[in-house]
């Protein structure tokens, strides 16, 4: 294959104008924006269903978030899988058998990496290339406008018949509006800019936010800080990384996958969880007001360890800054030198406007099946999941979905109608057979199982002979 710069010698000039600003014909080719474990996996896909592909991707690397190295990763120096290797590894891709359960993220960054050399991923890439803006054209094409990473040089705009959004979802901070946090004379800091625990030791720290990222950095200030508090808005279920002996995913799966009703599967995990940990709130933890399966699961072994042993202080929401303090909601005054507010992130999609992806006034999209836009069906996003294990199994499954119905769209046009009147259809289906609660956090929250369930029963209605 030629590389970047010898397409770009031999393509013609613009025959194409738009606003007044030339336009590069990429014919059949589609557009992947990112190049992160689902734009990876969308190339690859992409091209194995005979696709030509272009990705642009921001940074100079591969493997998105996973990227210590990126501006936009959220990984800290000791963050881990916490789904398993097994429920995590691209399905045609497997991760070595000698790795641990939970693998480091400098071992899913070598992975990603050996994922794209080992599929000849790295010549479709543009790197250090970000998009501007997306913009509907003529016969349901798509018009990319790209420029250099940080504004550098002209921009540049061409032609695809599709475009695959694989920016990601956890990068962009969600920043809480606290009276008062103007004026707080201490240091304030989002997860996302959280690397490593010199950032905590010896300081008075205080933790928003019980995600995993927030229980994470709770546990290193409780291990490295002067004094830790952990502000926590509502109870939460704690899940083990381990149960009867094998990794705690490993074993809902098998539950979901028998088919277990979700009453016997919510009964199943209170009764270990009271026989291993017991009442969390003798820990000083909020009552959660729901039953499992209904959040995100939290899963961290070490937190209730940690605040059992004092190293921990869990304390309610906050309510306001002071100038030299922080006043919780039960009246308390507490006075931290750093305050980390693991408060999680929210989608963006800059370079499209907000009613391509039918993006409601909080910034939330509707998509069937999380991917497909009502009313725009050669526009597909990957990777807009919350799974209740790994991401990359379902994100390459999404991206065989693509590739199919790109397909299908062109060798059995009345079938791919019925399709996409389907998708115009959507009613909203969470994919999900608890009823999970309602905030940002939990917009993209699939179960696994049935989530891939559907994009199966999808599959095979895109199925078409080549």
């Amino acid at each position: 294959m030629s590389t970047h710069s010898e397409q770009e010698s031999l393509e013609p000039a613009a025959t194409l104008w738009r606003d007044g600003r030339p336009v590069y014909d990429r014919g059949d080719t589609i557009c992947v924006i990112g190049a992160g474990a689902s734009g990876l996996a969308a190339i690859k896909n992409l091209k194995e269903y005979g696709f030509g592909v272009d990705c642009y991707e921001r940074e100079t690397g591969v493997g998105g978030a996973w990227n210590w190295r990126h501006d936009r990763s959220p990984v800290y120096a000791s963050t881990h899988l916490v789904s398993s290797r097994p429920l995590t590894e691209f399905p045609d891709f497997p991760m070595p058998d000698t790795w641990p359960d939970y693998p480091h993220h400098s071992l899913l960054l070598s992975y990603l990496e050996r994922y794209a050399d080992h599929f000849d991923l790295r010549p479709h890439i543009w790197f250090g290339t970000e998009v501007v803006r997306v913009e509907p054209a003529d016969g349901e094409r798509w018009d990319v406008t790209t420029r250099s990473t940080g504004g550098y040089g002209a921009e540049r705009t061409s032609r695809y018949a599709a475009v695959v959004v694989a920016n990601g979802h956890n990068w962009a901070p969600k920043m809480p509006a606290y009276e008062g946090l103007d004026e707080f004379r201490g240091q304030v800091i989002h997860a996302s800019a959280y690397k490593d625990a010199t950032q905590v030791r010896g300081k008075r720290v205080l933790v928003v936010g019980a995600g995993n990222s927030g229980c994470d950095i709770a546990v290193e200030a409780g291990q490295q800080a002067a004094r830790c508090w952990h502000s926590i808005r509502r109870g939460y279920w704690y899940l083990p990384k381990y149960a009867f002996g094998r990794p705690a995913d490993q074993v809902g799966h098998a539950a979901a996958a028998l088919r277990l009703p979700l009453w016997l599967r919510q009964w199943l995990f209170h009764r270990a969880l009271k026989l291993t940990v017991g009442d969390l709130t003798r820990f000083g933890l909020p009552r959660p007001d729901h039953r499992v399966y209904e959040t995100h699961p939290i899963v961290n072994s070490q937190l209730v360890h940690y605040i059992g042993h004092g190293a921990i202080t869990p304390v309610p929401d906050v309510a306001r800054f002071t100038r030299t303090g922080v006043v919780l909601t039960d009246g308390r005054e507490i006075e931290p030198d750093l305050v980390v507010l693991a408060t999680g992130y929210l989608p963006r999609f800059e370079f499209l406007a907000p009613e391509i992806l039918g993006t409601d006034a909080a910034g939330r999209p509707s998509l069937h099946l999380n991917m497909f836009p009502r009313r725009h069906p050669t526009l597909a996003v990957a990777g807009l999941l919350q799974p209740d294990a790994g991401l990359f199994p379902l994100v390459h499954w999404q991206a065989v979905m693509i590739a199919r119905w790109l397909r299908l769209r062109e060798l059995a046009p009345e079938r791919a109608r019925s399709f996409a009147a389907r998708i115009a259809a959507d009613t909203g289906e969470r994919w999900n057979s608890a009823k999970v609660k309602e905030s940002t956090r939990h917009w993209f929250e699939v179960g696994h199982v049935e989530y891939l369930r559907a994009v199966q029963r999808t599959l095979d209605e895109l199925e078409v002979a080549a």
